[in-house]
C-alpha cells in the first residue's frame, strides 16, 4: 500500500477522536504542520484549539525542567482536564507522551501518570504502553531494538552520546528492552518487554502490527523499530486497528511518531512566504540561546561569522551570585536589547560555560533560575516589538514562548529546515507576539550553520 494511501487510512480512522500530545518541551512539534499547541493548563483553551481543525492538540508541560514529583503532578492535571473535555465532547482522548529522541526526560513516571489518570476518570488503564523515539529528520533511528543517534556520518548506539551523560537523565543502555529494565530499576524485565520488529513491519504490514497490538492487554511495553517515515506510518495505521478492537494504547515517542499518529503527510519546509503570508513584519529579531550542548554552542559561533548581530551575554556567576546582583544584572541587559533591536538583529545568550551542580536535583535548580533569568530579559525585550523571535533550547523555547511572549495559544505553521525546527504563529498572547513568527529551535539538533541559515531566512524578504 502507497505511504500516502497509509496516512489517508489513518485518518480516517482517528477522525473524531483527540490526539492530545504532552510535550515534557516545546520542540515536539518538529515533524508536524497545522496543529494547535497550548502552553497554559486550562480548558478553555484546550476547547479553543479543537474548535478548530487541527490533526492533533499539543500541550507544552515543560515537565523535562521540573522535578519527577512535579512533573508527575502536571501530568496527571493536563490528563485529567483533557479526559474531561473529552467527555464533554463525545470524544475519546488518544494519548501521547512526546519527548526527546535522546531518551532523556521522565520516561516512566509520565507514563504511569497517565495511566493511573485514566484509571481513575474511566475505570481502566492501558493495555500497552509504546516506545517509539525515532526521529528520522534529526537521524535517530531504531534497529534491532538499539537506538542509534547520528553523529557526523556514523549511526552511534545512543547509551555512548553525550545525550546518556546527562547529569539529570543519564542513562546506560542503548538497546531499548534493557533501557526499560534499567529506568524501572527491574521492574520492568527486558524480556517481558514486546518488540515490534522490522520484519513484523515491513513483511506483515499494519495488519500484522493490529495482531500484534490488540492481543495485548495488562500494561505492556512495546518497543517500535523504526528507520525511515514509512515504518512510522505503518504502525500508526495498525495502532488504529488495535484500538478499534479495544485496545488502550500510549505512545511516549519522538517527534516523528506523532505525525505519524495524525496520519498527516510529510510538509516541505517553510519559505518566506509562508512565513509572512502578509508581508514581511517591520523590525529586527531576537534570538535567546539557553542549550549548552556542544552542537548549540558551534552554531552560536558560526551564526557570529555569518551576521552582523548585536551580542548580549547572560553571565551565569552573576545570575546565581545573589538576588541584588542576578536583578541587576537582567535589568541592564533588557534595556540594552530594546536598544539594539532598533538597529539590528540582537543574539541573547548564556554564558558557555556550563555550571552543573552536585546531582541531578540542584543541576536542574541552577538550570531553572538561569532560565528565568534569560525568560525575563527576553520579556523586556519583546516589549520593544521583535519582527521574531527565536529561541534556542527545549526548556529556553517553552519559557520565552509563554513567559516572554505571554503564549496561551498558537498554531505550528510548518519547519524551517527539513523537520528539526518548528515555527509558531501565536493566537492568544500578549499584544506585541500575535501573528509574530515564534522559532522553536531544539539544542540538539541541526549542523553547524542552521542558526545562521534560520536567521537569513527570516531575514529574507517575503516575495
Amino acid at each position: 500500500m502507497p505511504a500516502s494511501d497509509v496516512r489517508a487510512a489513518v485518518r480516517e480512522r482517528v477522525a473524531g477522536r483527540i490526539l492530545a500530545v504532552l510535550d515534557d518541551d516545546p520542540t515536539g512539534s518538529q515533524s508536524v504542520h497545522d496543529v494547535q499547541i497550548v502552553t497554559t493548563f486550562d480548558e478553555a483553551e484546550y476547547a479553543a484549539a479543537l474548535a478548530e481543525p487541527t490533526a492533533a492538540l499539543f500541550v507544552l508541560t515543560n515537565t523535562r525542567g521540573l522535578s519527577e514529583t512535579a512533573a508527575v503532578d502536571v501530568n496527571r492535571q493536563v490528563a485529567e482536564q483533557l479526559l474531561r473535555v473529552g467527555e464533554r465532547t463525545g470524544r475519546e482522548v488518544d494519548f501521547v507522551s512526546r519527548s526527546d529522541s535522546t531518551l532523556r526526560g521522565h520516561v516512566l513516571p509520565e507514563l504511569r501518570a497517565l495511566d493511573e489518570t485514566r484509571r481513575t476518570v474511566l475505570g481502566r488503564g492501558f493495555d500497552a504502553f509504546l516506545l517509539a523515539p525515532a526521529f528520522f529528520e534529526a537521524g535517530r533511528t531504531t534497529v534491532g531494538d538499539v537506538h542509534r543517534v547520528r553523529i557526523g556520518d556514523a549511526d552511534v548506539p545512543a547509551g555512548e552520546t553525550e545525550y546518556a551523560r546527562d547529569r539529570t537523565f543519564g542513562y546506560a543502555s542503548s538497546d531499548l528492552k534493557a533501557f526499560l529494565e534499567e529506568k524501572s530499576d527491574g521492574a520492568i524485565r527486558a524480556a517481558d518487554v514486546v518488540s515490534l520488529s522490522l520484519e513484523d513491519i515491513r513483511d506483515g504490514g499494519p495488519e500484522r502490527v493490529g495482531v500484534i497490538l490488540s492481543a495485548l492487554r495488562g500494561g505492556v511495553h512495546v518497543v517500535v523499530n523504526a528507520e525511515r517515515e514509512e515504518d512510522y506510518d505503518i504502525v500508526a495505521l495498525g495502532v488504529a486497528i488495535a484500538r478499534e478492537a479495544g485496545v488502550a494504547i500510549v505512545a511516549r515517542c519522538g517527534p516523528s511518531f506523532v505525525r505519524a499518529l495524525a496520519g498527516l503527510e510529510p510538509q516541505e519546509p517553510l519559505g518566506p512566504e509562508e512565513i509572512w503570508p502578509h508581508g514581511r513584519r517591520t523590525g529586527h529579531g531576537l534570538i535567546a540561546v539557553g542549550s549548552h550542548v556542544s552542537g548549540t554552542s558551534l552554531q552560536v559561533a558560526r551564526l557570529r561569522e555569518r551576521t552582523g548581530i548585536a551580542e548580549l551575554e547572560l553571565e551565569v556567576g552573576r545570575v546565581l551570585a545573589s538576588d541584588a546582583e542576578r536583578d541587576a544584572h537582567v535589568a541592564e541587559l533588557g534595556a540594552r536589547a530594546v536598544a539594539a533591536l532598533a538597529g539590528s538583529d540582537v543574539l541573547v545568550y548564556t554564558s558557555r560555560e556550563l555550571v552543573a551542580g552536585a546531582d541531578g536535583r540542584s543541576s536542574l535548580d541552577i538550570a531553572r533560575r538561569v532560565s528565568d533569568a534569560l525568560t525575563e530579559v527576553a520579556r523586556l525585550a519583546v516589549a520593544a516589538r521583535p519582527a521574531w523571535v527565536v529561541a534556542k533550547g527545549g526548556i529556553t523555547s517553552h519559557e520565552v514562548a509563554a513567559r516572554s511572549c505571554g503564549i496561551r495559544r498558537a498554531e505550528v505553521v510548518g519547519q524551517l529546515g527539513r523537520g528539526i525546527i518548528s515555527l509558531f504563529r501565536p493566537l492568544a498572547a500578549r499584544e506585541e507576539a500575535i501573528g509574530m513568527p515564534y522559532v522553536v529551535f531544539a539544542g540538539n539538533v541541526g549542523g553547524p550553520d542552521s542558526l545562521a541559515d534560520v536567521v537569513e531566512l527570516l531575514d529574507a524578504p517575503a516575495g
